[in-house]
């Protein structure tokens, strides 16, 4: 027996670290579509959309509340402040998509060093990580009994 093949991660164990974390996948998915149509406001009785008040939806003033009352702001005023927010949406649109790619380059290299069969077998993002989470496990296995 080769260095090599004593720590070769198992095909059978590849393919009963999928089947369980399919099995795993399937429940949470089944218990977080339960929690959310179960999401409830206090005292109202009215479920909670996505995108309402508190599940990440947002209310803009394009205006203050001074600006309104005086009626002082001046059409110029106004086109600035567009241009300025349209200006921020572009940085941040860019800043967003560069953090993206980071993460997605990162998932890649991580799915490179995981042993799976077929060796070019498309996962999801959760998928990579639980694999990568038992194959560490699996390894730290490995290392406690040599």
């Amino acid at each position: 027996m080769t260095p090599q093949d004593m720590y070769a991660f198992p095909a059978s164990l590849t393919a009963r670290m999928m089947v369980k974390q399919e099995a795993d996948m399937s429940n949470h998915m089944a218990s977080d579509v339960r929690s959310r149509s179960s999401t409830t406001s206090v005292g109202s009785g009215k479920t909670r959309g996505p995108g309402g008040a508190g599940a990440g939806g947002k209310i803009r003033a394009s205006v203050t509340n001074s600006d309104q009352e005086n009626g002082s702001i001046t059409r110029e005023e106004r086109r600035r402040r567009r241009r300025a927010t349209e200006k921020y949406r572009t940085a941040h649109a860019t800043r967003e998509r560069v953090r993206v790619e980071a993460f997605n380059v990162a998932f890649s290299e991580l799915r490179k060093l995981l042993p799976t069969l077929p060796p070019d077998k498309k996962l999801s993002k959760i998928e990579i990580l639980r694999l990568a989470i038992c194959y560490i496990s699996y390894l730290n296995h490995v290392l406690d009994l040599s």
